[in-house]
């Protein structure tokens, strides 16, 4: 299911759109997922007696497992959710836009419940091709008794696969300013003295700030609606061929690092 992949998405927290302070950090870069190091903190979710619930969603979601498209408030990316029980160890959710699918994806539970595989495609942010994927969460807490197999707490374990449009990222300095787009159509123009810029192309967010730390080391906060949302440093390596992002996401209190490398 798309909530037992960390909210906002492999964009929000694989591909942080960093800035750059120097031509060494110009060009496109590539997240390589094998360094990924996921949050520590568990994903929440009950599903029993015909209801599902995403306790640690932001907001949080609650709707009838019904397969039936009920309406969600507060979300940017999508504002249905329906979820269909396709046996006891197996969910497949849709999520829609303005009627329109953004998102589909199945969670199946293995047979000693102790591991999920999840594989889904995403169209919820981007302009362009939907992202893929697929990968693995670890049970941390089982859900209470008589409840579906993919109750519990959840912790992502590993992505076995994502598609390239969500892990290519472009920066280009001109003078005091840094131009940064990706494939699935999010880009910005912000100057580099922390300055705020509209960012465009991404549902869920609307401005951007991008200010240098030091030489090699950049920090950008992503916001909607005036409320920060992410907070990102990259370093650059010192030969200038990696790219280490640290970024935490503000309203869940969770951290995520991944490194990338020119292309």
């Amino acid at each position: 299911m798309k909530q037992l992949i960390p909210p906002g998405l492999l964009l929000a927290l694989f591909v942080p759109c960093a800035a750059a302070a120097q031509s060494a950090f110009n060009g496109t870069w590539k997240v390589d997922m094998k360094t990924a190091q996921f949050p520590a903190k568990p994903d929440s979710y009950l599903l029993k007696d015909g209801e599902y619930e995403c306790a640690t969603c932001i907001p949080p979601v609650k709707v009838k497992a019904d397969g039936l498209d009920h309406k969600v408030t507060g979300h940017p990316y999508y504002d249905s959710v329906a979820i269909k029980v396709i046996n006891d160890r197996s969910v497949e959710e849709t999520d829609k836009k303005n009627g329109k699918v953004v998102t589909t994806a199945t969670t199946v539970v293995s047979a000693d419940g102790k591991t999920a595989t999840f594989e889904y495609t995403d169209s919820s942010d981007t302009n362009g091709a939907p992202v893929t994927g697929k990968g693995e969460v670890t049970l941390v807490k089982a859900g209470p008794a008589g409840s579906h197999a993919i109750s519990g707490d959840w912790k992502m374990s590993k992505f076995e696969s994502v598609s390239d449009n969500s892990l290519l990222v472009t920066y280009k300095i001109d003078g005091d300013s840094l131009t940064m787009s990706e494939p699935t159509g999010q880009s910005y123009v912000a100057k580099l003295d922390g300055t705020e810029a509209p960012f465009e192309g991404d549902p869920g967010l609307t401005t951007v700030s991008v200010k240098r730390i030091d030489k090699n080391t950049i920090q950008e906060t992503d916001k909607r609606d005036g409320k920060a949302k992410f907070v990102t440093r990259m370093t650059i390596s010192a030969d200038g061929k990696s790219l280490a992002f640290t970024s935490q996401d503000v309203e869940r209190g969770t951290t995520s690092k991944v490194s990338a490398t020119k292309q």
